[in-house]
């Protein structure tokens, strides 16, 4: 069984190791207590919408990306396929002639 709160904790925590903060800095800049955000980062407590939003605003990462990541992980976690939202800089050099014909 695939656990949304797993992946949203594994999430955070790798945006906070990207940002090279420790626990203790993004849970006093959230203003969450320590211990109930490594809960979280750990999966074993469902985080709100409210503490997701002060997570993501001490991570300096909107939350739609942390969401969105979070989606993709559940993705291919199911199975799915999943496309970049970005169009290879090559794909896009060869239909730019073609698109300024138009």
């Amino acid at each position: 069984m695939i656990l949304v709160r797993q992946e949203i904790g594994d999430v955070l925590r790798d945006f906070r190791l990207q940002k090279g903060r420790t626990l203790r800095q993004v849970a006093s800049k959230a203003s969450v207590a320590l211990g109930y955000l490594s809960e979280v980062e750990r999966g074993q407590k469902e985080a709100s919408s409210e503490i997701l939003a002060s997570v993501a605003e001490a991570l300096d990462v909107p939350i739609s990306r942390i969401m969105r990541e979070v989606g993709d992980r559940i993705s291919v976690l199911e199975g799915i396929q999943v496309f970049p939202d970005v169009v290879p800089d090559d794909l896009v050099a060869s239909v730019e002639p073609e698109l300024s014909l138009h």
